[in-house]
């Protein structure tokens, strides 16, 4: 994603939980424990102590932690808006590849012009929950035909 959403603002809440202010407005939680168990890179986040000293990287581009441990934006932001039940623009993107979508078919598919497609495919603009729904509609309704 060239134009993924920056981190203004991560706050930690609980063990492996952070809530993300982003660049687009959206504030989303993020849980991390799944991450942490999965990749043994990321075992010292099982620490409190350790997962409290996270840091917004200087231009927003990601999460540091001590010892070189980081985590970039545009896949928290990916695992924010999974989490919180709502499309990505790697899900946006999905559909239109799914269904063999341009930015200008995909437009007309969904009643919108082909700067906000490709805002939402980007990640430079929070794909809204109707938005999400009319893809899910529109797919359904392709293949009920």
């Amino acid at each position: 994603m060239s134009n993924a959403p920056l981190i203004t603002v991560a706050k930690v809440t609980d063990a492996m939980r952070l809530v993300i202010t982003w660049s687009t407005g959206e504030t989303l939680g993020c849980d991390l424990a799944d991450t942490v168990n999965s990749h043994a890179a990321f075992a010292p986040f099982a620490d409190p102590a350790f997962f409290s000293q996270v840091a917004v990287e200087e231009w927003g581009h990601g999460l540091d932690w001590p010892g070189g441990l980081d985590m970039g934006a545009d896949r928290l932001y990916q695992l924010c808006r999974e989490q919180a039940g709502l499309f990505s623009p790697v899900d946006f993107d999905a559909w239109m590849l799914r269904n063999q979508l341009s930015l200008s078919s995909a437009a007309e598919a969904l009643g919108m012009t082909r700067r906000m497609i490709a805002h939402y495919r980007s990640g430079s603009r929070p794909i809204p929950k109707t938005v999400q729904l009319a893809c899910f509609g529109w797919e359904a309704l392709k293949k009920a035909a």
